[in-house]
């Protein structure tokens, strides 16, 4: 899979990117190790961290018998669990039992507990503005927590942390630049490095999933949304810097997410509050956009985020590619050969809401390819147009098992399925912030151009 995507891409040049209340969120081949790929010299004489600040994933305790493998999970789900492992919403409070008058209008139960009981989503993301990013033993208590409640099929807990601009467990993480500093300085292994400080840091926070990295290509110096969170504006430089992040936070035992596909670099619109255009043709998709995304498949990249913005050239249906066939399976599936997770960006974002309601956008983003449905804005609303379309045959109960099958492999592949880590406070306060990666940060802009 990896030497696919990459030569796909290869053959294709040389033929011819959630609002919620508060600050917009920005928002694999799922394998278990490094590439094959040779590695380059920079990253080969700078190591990506220490290993007294590396955090390793770590052996769970024993918990409760339950059927072991990807296929005997999936065998023993029922329809409606299998659809909540589609969803990845947003929970308010900052612990597993706070009582939210949010979480009672949105999912009717009072405590993100509750709904995880209830609705057996596949994973939650946290937000600051959601309430649950206060301090360190907050929050691994409310990772701790919200696992607590989902014994059965451990959760991906995610994060939006990408650094600089969109730094969503700041301050408590290290403060590490942006892409656009690690791409000035030219030298991948800086991006490795950072993603693993990145990782070990969630990981001992109870975050296993990070909404990084950026892989759009910035071409366009009017863009509202992406500017310095991209690595740069050449893809052929960009293109490395994002395979090595996806090595660092597979160093660091977090799975990682490419995005915004098929690409956000060349808009002049955010599509938290419209719906873009690209006018790109095919061929300078593929040299233009495509191959930071490919190289990301090569490095085996857990997931890749799919953009609210219209190509019409790659699909002229008018639809944003989140809900696009042609885009999402025709291209990244078929073409670069990728078959990890693929999710949506916020489903909250004006940029998908245009055309359908929110339960139609649910249904139209699994059928064109998704797996992983983040922030619905009605989240009972989504859930029960999906079980409807399941139930109707309008997606097939083997449509929907392709996509289970993928998260299930995603956790397996992080050590997941069976059970999850149990976060140690005091672990977290010694991580997070440490001398080694406080380093590792001013090495970064030492080195920035």
């Amino acid at each position: 899979m990896r030497v696919t995507g990459i030569a796909v891409i290869a053959t294709m040049a040389a033929g011819c990117a959630g609002t919620g209340r508060a600050a917009p969120p920005a928002s694999g081949a799922v394998g278990g190790g490094e590439s094959a790929t040779s590695v380059s010299p920079a990253e080969s004489a700078s190591p990506a961290v220490t290993s007294a600040e590396t955090t390793k994933p770590e052996t769970a305790k024993p918990g409760t018998a339950k059927p072991a493998g990807v296929e005997a999970v999936l065998a023993s789900m029922s329809l409606e669990e299998k659809v909540g492992q589609l969803f990845m919403p947003v929970l308010y409070g900052q612990a597993a039992d706070t009582v939210s008058g949010e979480n009672q209008a949105r999912f009717g139960v009072d405590t993100p507990a509750k709904m995880v009981a209830r609705y057996r989503p596949g994973g939650v993301i946290l937000f600051p503005w959601a309430g649950n990013v206060k301090n360190v033993r907050q929050v691994v208590a409310l990772t701790n927590g919200l696992q607590k409640a989902s014994p059965e099929i451990p959760l991906l807990i995610g994060a939006d942390q990408e650094n600089g601009q969109v730094s969503r467990l700041a301050p408590l993480v290290t403060n590490l630049p942006g892409a656009s500093v690690i791409g000035s300085t030219g030298d991948s292994s800086l991006a490795r490095r950072a993603a693993e400080v990145t990782g070990s840091e969630l990981r001992v926070l109870g975050i296993n999933l990070d909404f990084a990295p950026v892989a759009d290509v910035n071409i366009n110096p009017r863009n509202p949304v992406i500017g310095p969170r991209a690595y740069g504006s050449d893809p052929n430089k960009v293109a490395p810097m994002v395979a090595a992040a996806v090595r660092g936070f597979h160093d660091a035992g977090i799975a990682a997410t490419a995005k915004h596909f098929p690409g956000h670099g060349d808009t002049n619109v955010d599509s938290h509050t419209g719906l873009p255009v690209i006018k790109h043709s095919l061929s300078q998709w593929k040299r233009l956009d495509a191959p930071p995304f490919a190289a990301a498949i090569g490095k085996d990249v857990d997931a890749i985020m799919s953009a609210h913005v219209v190509m019409p050239k790659l699909d002229p249906s008018g639809d944003p590619a989140t809900l696009s066939r042609p885009i999402l399976t025709g291209l990244l599936r078929e073409k670069l050969g990728f078959d990890g997770v693929i999710s949506t960006d916020a489903l909250d974002m004006a940029g998908v809401r245009k055309r359908y309601g929110d339960g139609e956008v649910a249904v139209r983003a699994i059928q064109a390819g998704v797996d992983l449905l983040l922030m619905p804005p009605d989240y009972r609303e989504a859930r029960g147009a999906l079980l409807a379309a399941v139930k109707s045959g309008k997606i097939s109960e083997a449509r929907l098992d392709q996509s289970v099958r993928r998260l299930l492999k995603l956790k397996a592949a992080r050590g997941l399925l069976e059970r999850a880590p149990v976060a140690d406070p005091a672990k977290a306060e010694r991580v997070l912030r440490s001398a080694g990666h406080l380093k590792v940060a001013r090495l970064i802009n030492s080195r920035a151009r």
